[in-house]
């Protein structure tokens, strides 16, 4: 988080564009429409320096079609990957016998994606290859794992990011499940555990993963994809030493993060105990699939009550309506992707709690809405009750629909 964004952003439901309202006008327009703040963490566009302090809102959708949409098909969803590489996948050369590529940040291909965008997207194209298993979408894992390696090292300690490294480790194991190439799970575990030594501390707070390495917050963003990274490195190792490290942080994250009587997970907290971040979507799904991947090895953890707890957080308080639309969260770009990874992992947790009865219709309803909402050459952006602009989209806002339309088939 290099820098905090304090503009409120609304999708019209004329034109189609988002536009940024100066502080005199989003006093009048939150008096008129009722809008209530929440603490919105920005990842990498706050200062570090800065703490979690400063306020914004998630976007409202406006203008949503009173008869749903049809709901994409399997077959859709892929073409949906498919249009996404089109756009940004760029194979640049030669790694070893093999290749290398990584994602374009926007469609005018002016550079990589950021560390952590890149691996959320090729979470995303490994979330499609898990519904719509192809060699070709193999071979582009791999193929990004290598852009990765070529583009920062085998081990990346110069990120002061903790959460960073947390989810490129989380990308490798997930790469390995699909390749079962060993070089990426040692990736995953050198990386796990070189951030492991540097951020866990027991002197603030009681426990808990620091942020960065300035050692100043300690948020869910770090925390809850480490517990999912744990568990997978365990399961891939049967180092058990893994599980444990995930039972910790999950202890601590419930202790001090997770409010019971709602469901809602802080997204931070600073050493005096302040919470400084309310619920994102990215946070409240990871904090889900810690609790849905704990919860075989610790049946006695209430982690199937936690999840679900979250889940109707999540579908009752931080969409349009209750039950309706996830929130765009639009204000950076550093959170226009973070429904994306909501999606993935509440729809494993729907998957895995056989819960389909329950949350199935919802999420469908969101599948459908984005994919309802994509451009002329297929591209959807974040801001779900609007029509994507034909104009430049950067790489990260549209992974959130590509990721929506293809999870939804973990249980479907």
């Amino acid at each position: 988080m290099r820098r905090k964004i304090n503009t409120i952003y609304f999708s019209l439901d004329e034109g189609g564009l988002n536009q940024s309202l100066n502080r005199g006008k989003q006093l009048a327009v939150i008096a008129a429409l009722g809008i209530s703040f929440i603490f919105a963490g920005c990842k990498k566009e706050q200062s570090a320096s800065r703490g979690n302090t400063a306020l914004t809102t998630s976007a409202t959708n406006i203008g949503l079609p009173v008869t749903p949409p049809p709901l994409p098909t399997k077959s859709e969803a892929l073409l949906a990957m498919q249009v996404y590489n089109n756009h940004f996948y760029n194979q640049y050369g030669t790694y070893g016998p093999s290749f290398k590529a990584y994602y374009w940040k926007d469609d005018t291909h002016a550079g990589r994606m950021d560390f952590w965008t890149q691996q959320e997207a090729i979470e995303t194209l490994i979330d499609a290859y898990n519904i719509n298993p192809s060699t070709d979408l193999k071979n582009k894992i791999a193929y990004l794992y290598n852009g990765v390696r070529d583009g920062y090292g085998l081990l990346w300690t110069s990120n002061t990011f903790n959460d960073d490294v947390v989810w490129g480790s989380l990308m490798c194991v997930r790469a390995y499940q699909i390749t079962n190439d060993g070089g990426m799970l040692d990736m995953a575990k050198n990386n796990f555990n070189m951030m492991w030594n540097r951020a866990w501390d027991t002197t603030a707070l009681g426990g808990g993963l620091w942020w960065n390495t300035s050692n100043n917050t300690k948020n869910t963003c770090v925390n809850a994809p480490a517990v999912i990274c744990a568990m997978l490195l365990y399961q891939a190792t049967g180092d058990v030493t893994y599980k444990n490290k995930a039972k910790l942080v999950m202890d601590w994250m419930v202790s001090k993060l997770y409010t019971a009587s709602t469901g809602e997970v802080k997204g931070a907290i600073i050493p005096n105990g302040t919470i400084t971040e309310g619920a994102l979507s990215y946070t409240q799904g990871t904090f889900i699939g810690a609790c849905d991947i704990l919860r075989a090895d610790y049946p006695t953890g209430n982690y199937l009550a936690m999840g679900t707890n979250a889940m109707n957080y999540a579908k009752n308080s931080m969409c349009n309506t209750a039950g309706g639309i996830l929130n765009d969260e639009n204000g950076s770009a550093d959170t226009q992707g973070m429904k994306g990874i909501f999606a993935r992992w509440a729809c494993k947790f729907v998957q895995h709690t056989a819960t389909v009865s329950t949350y199935g219709a919802w999420l469908d309803a969101n599948a459908a809405q984005a994919w309802s909402i994509r451009n002329s050459m297929g591209l959807m952006w974040t801001v779900w009750g609007t029509r994507t602009p034909e104009t430049t989209r950067n790489a990260f806002e549209t992974t959130s629909g590509v990721s929506m339309v293809n999870n939804i088939y973990d249980y479907r």
